[in-house]
């Protein structure tokens, strides 16, 4: 049985289907009612289309073998959103609210640069970039789609093997993310922001008020600390600290800045964070973008991924010209996007193993082949040949039925899950 060819053409059946999507959930912005009609009806055909595949799916003994990492990596992931949560709250509330009422803005060169071509280009240009064509949950819901082609044979398998290299890159860059926003603390595009969405003390942190707060503007308080490299400034008066009761997670009270009427549980405190109101370098959501539109190019390819990248740059303009970023961010989250994902090629990659496997099959019977060679034996030449033939072939299910239609069920299962928790928690962008 030889090996199945790929659809990689990039213009088949995925790409329409996933530009279909994206158009079909833009009519929320035109009509609501037929959007209210047509999206449970294309949900229900994508998820009838994935089951209808699942009894023809060869690849399951792949699939299993790409769980445990699949799972790893999500709880990698997990890990360093929590670790992002805790750096979103800090990076606000270290400061306190009076900072964030009187800290400027910083000049944005990009925005000028939008703003000034809002006067030049045709109205009709600038309503299509101000559009709100794509989201966050969109690009996510792309990426599931060329994820669950798998079993239409469209992209390669496994696909809990290209899952698990999307998510560990998304991890490494989170993580990467909240280093970065943590080392420097940048002013928000929205000064009103923090005031609506935080509870913090108007007072800033301790470490704030000592490090801070003495050299905020006085130039000879600057000026001897550079000459000194010590802290001697005067710290003036400030209240308290509030002290919570949660336990063994007392410590996070110091990075967190709780308020009396913050409630007992430290979890929702984080969960009240959301996207955060100090500018957070890099922009997370272009790069959930770009590692989906990395995905589609080396997966599938083709004119879909183009339009994929195109819908990556207006994305992008729109976070600047709408202040959710500065330029910087922007742009800084589309080359570690790039080079995060050509980095982790090692969970996944799209290049045919079986040619490996081939080779290193005719190393092995390289004597025996010479050794037949020189008998003009050609039976067995044959068959050596159809050993290295049958090495490039696909892996055979070594487990039993009963346990692979088990993994199958569970399996979808718990992805179909995630693929719903994941758009109802984006959905809002």
């Amino acid at each position: 049985m030889g090996v199945p060819i790929l659809n990689r053409s990039g213009g088949g059946g995925l790409g329409a289907a996933a530009l279909a999507y994206v158009a079909a959930d833009y009519l929320q912005h035109v009509s609501p009612s037929w959007h209210g009609r047509l999206m449970p009806a294309l949900w229900a055909v994508l998820v009838l289309a994935v089951l209808s595949r699942v009894p023809s799916y060869r690849q399951w003994t792949a699939e299993m073998k790409a769980a445990v990492p699949f799972l790893a990596t999500l709880l990698f992931l997990l890990c360093c959103v929590l670790f992002e949560m805790i750096g979103v709250r800090f990076v606000t509330a270290v400061l306190g609210l009076d900072y964030h009422r009187s800290a400027s803005v910083l000049p944005d060169t990009g925005q000028w640069l939008l703003l000034a071509l809002n006067e030049k280009l045709p109205p009709t240009i600038v309503t299509i970039l101000r559009s709100h064509i794509i989201s966050l949950h969109h690009f996510l819901m792309l990426f599931m789609m060329l994820a669950f082609s798998v079993l239409f044979n469209s992209v390669k398998a496994p696909g809990l093997g290209l899952g698990a290299r999307y998510m560990f890159t998304m991890a490494v860059g989170r993580f990467l993310r909240a280093i970065t926003f943590i080392s420097t603390i940048l002013p928000s595009l929205r000064p009103w922001c923090a005031m609506y969405r935080f509870r913090v003390p108007l007072h800033p942190h301790p470490w704030a008020q000592k490090y801070y707060m003495p050299y905020v503007s006085d130039s000879i308080a600057i000026r001897r600390l550079i000459q000194s490299d010590t802290h001697h400034a005067y710290v003036g008066k400030y209240p308290g600290e509030y002290q919570p009761s949660w336990g063994r997670m007392s410590f996070l009270a110091q990075i967190l800045r709780p308020t009396v009427t913050d409630g007992s549980s430290w979890y929702q405190l984080l969960k009240r964070a959301s996207g955060g109101c100090n500018d957070l370098m890099y922009s997370g959501h272009m790069l959930v973008a770009v590692l989906t539109a990395m995905a589609w190019t080396e997966a599938y390819g083709g004119w879909t991924s183009g339009i994929i990248w195109l819908l990556v740059l207006h994305s992008a303009q729109r976070e600047v010209r709408e202040h959710n970023h500065y330029s910087v961010d922007t742009l800084v989250a589309i080359y570690v996007g790039i080079l995060l994902w050509k980095m982790t090629g090692f969970l996944w990659s799209s290049k045919d193993a079986s040619k490996a496997r081939r080779l290193a099959k005719l190393d092995d019977v390289q004597g025996r082949l010479i050794h037949a060679a020189k008998e003009s034996d050609i039976d067995e030449i044959r068959e050596i040949l159809k050993e290295v033939e049958l090495a490039g072939g696909p892996e055979k299910q070594s487990s039993s039925q009963r346990v692979i239609w088990a993994f199958a069920g569970t399996a979808l299962t718990f992805t179909f899950t995630a693929v719903l928790l994941a758009l109802i928690l984006t959905s809002d962008g």
